[in-house]
């Protein structure tokens, strides 16, 4: 007997048929279909958040994680906003990408094409479900979603809006589908859908991503979590750090592209630290997890053990350590990072060269906070996600990164001798 992803499955696949002709003009109607049925039900989708919100409180989820889930006028308006933006970016199918005319007349043309039907398995954010939905419709694919159980009653509301939006504008309503089947059978199944998925996405924290990437038979796009690190040179400008810190880890808690963890080097250290780990400690109220220098200067701060500098912990918490110069932090990024977004700050311009070009990262910043690693901050409009991995696509993924290639081979009668 078939399961809800296997039935939901082929009717994506047939959809994704339907979509992969679908002009640049038919795909923004349906978008700004959705930008405005988003607002037309917002009372809805706030009162399933609401749901959400409430069940989340009773089971104990952190305020992080209910940061995530919660859907509000304000988010609302932010994702169909989104929406109007990403209509007016280019529509990267059909770009032209190479072009070669052989010596016996064919004509080989290679152009970017949708990948056909993509599947999201996400935690929490019920907004993953708009921006999948969107950058899917914009691409020419249709999206298979399996959000968690933590915003069940927001995903579907969100998906009902979508679905009609979809049919107002006369547009496949099967390109986006929700397994709204949040047990561990339905992910196993998703896994495994190899007839109808081209692509599996993950978005959440390390473990899903691990899970997914360990047992996917399915092509995987991996979107890592965010163990980012701030380097401190010793030729750091010392208000600039502060700025820079404060920023990268307070600004929003809940997100893969916040600081967790903070290095010094140990002339800085020797010069500032002390100073420098108050103000951290004591005006932005963060816990600090340190090696021995820190935890003899700052009597708050616990030690450090490999576990802690291995941690995304999404919350006012910071595992720190001292270090003799860039390769070492180099070293211990490279150990513990999860290759996600990494800055050093310096005036030294060599050193930043060292760090920038060794930091096996997708995005590597000199004197800027890492929260800019996001797909509108690059320019790219909304974003699928923020890939760690190296094929395909890496940092934020926004349209190329759902297209894939076909070539278009043109001839009058030749043959192959």
């Amino acid at each position: 007997m078939e399961n809800e992803v296997i039935k939901k499955g082929k009717r994506a696949k047939i959809a994704s048929y339907e979509t992969n002709i679908k002009t640049t003009a038919q795909k923004n109607e349906a978008l700004k279909s959705i930008a405005s049925h988003l607002l037309i039900d917002k009372e809805s989708i706030i009162s399933a958040n609401e749901i959400d919100l409430k069940s989340g409180r009773d089971n104990g989820l952190d305020e992080a994680t209910l940061d995530r889930i919660l859907l509000n006028e304000a988010r609302i308006q932010a994702m169909s906003d989104a929406i109007i933006q990403l209509i007016d970016l280019p529509d990267p199918v059909g770009e032209v990408l190479e072009e070669i005319t052989k010596d016996n007349g064919l004509k080989i043309v290679k152009k970017r094409v949708p990948l056909g039907v993509i599947g999201m398995i996400y935690e929490a954010r019920p907004n993953v479900t708009v921006d999948a939905a969107t950058l899917s419709l914009k691409t020419g694919n249709a999206v298979l979603l399996r959000g968690s159980s933590s915003a069940k009653h927001s995903n579907i509301a969100l998906v009902a809006s979508i679905h009609n939006a979809l049919k107002a504008a006369n547009y496949p309503q099967d390109a986006v589908l929700l397994i709204e089947d949040t047990s561990r059978e339905t992910a196993k199944s998703l896994f495994t859908l190899t007839d109808y998925l081209d692509v599996l996405i993950p978005r959440g924290g390390k473990n899903l991503i691990d899970l997914v990437v360990r047992e996917s038979t399915v092509p995987v796009l991996e979107t890592g979590a965010g163990n980012c690190h701030i380097y401190v040179d010793n030729l750091a400008d010392v208000e600039m750090a502060r700025t820079i810190i404060k920023n990268a880890k307070t600004q929003r808690l809940s997100v893969c592209n916040t600081a967790e963890s903070l290095l010094m080097h140990i002339e800085f250290f020797e010069l500032h630290g002390k100073d420098f780990l108050n103000y951290l400690a004591s005006d932005l109220g963060i816990k600090i997890y340190g090696d021995e220098h820190v935890c003899r200067v700052l009597k708050e701060a616990l030690p450090a053990t490999d576990e802690h500098y291995a941690t995304e912990f999404l919350a006012l918490t910071l595992s720190v350590k001292i270090v003799d110069n860039v390769y070492e932090a180099v070293h211990h990024i490279n150990q513990f990072g999860t290759n996600h977004s990494e800055a050093i700050i310096t005036n030294d311009d060599q050193n930043a060269e060292v760090f920038l070009n060794s930091v096996d990262a997708a995005a590597v910043y000199h004197n800027a906070s890492t929260r800019f690693t996001d797909g509108f901050e690059f320019g790219y409009g909304a974003e699928i996600g923020i890939s760690t991995q190296k094929l395909h696509a890496r940092g934020p993924m926004g349209l190329p990164a759902l297209t894939s290639t076909k070539y278009y081979i043109t001839g009058n009668g030749q043959i192959r001798k």
